[in-house]
């Protein structure tokens, strides 16, 4: 859908903490505004559950977010530079 995924549904669904949750929005966020710069398609929230989940479990966060968020939608590496750069302004 077009709108962003509330923190609240990923804290659900993966029980994360609301704070990193919230960061994970952030970070879907700003792959968005990345979209038509390379980037084909945004992060869904089920890939923001899946990041969440893996933090759950005790994953670190950064590493998280790159093996849930960043492989799997691009292969360019400027562009998960880029992503990865998000994700570390966040954690």
């Amino acid at each position: 859908g077009c709108c962003a995924p509330g923190p609240a549904l990923i804290t659900h669904e993966s029980g994360i903490g609301p704070e990193i949750a919230g960061k994970l929005v952030t970070i879907a966020e700003r792959a968005r505004n990345l979209k038509g710069h390379g980037l084909e398609e945004g992060i869904s929230t089920r890939m923001l559950i899946y990041a969440g989940s893996l933090i759950t479990q005790g994953v670190e966060p950064v590493s998280a977010c790159h093996v849930a968020l960043i492989k799997p939608v691009t292969d360019d590496p400027d562009i998960r530079d880029a992503l990865g750069g998000a994700v570390r302004a966040c954690f």
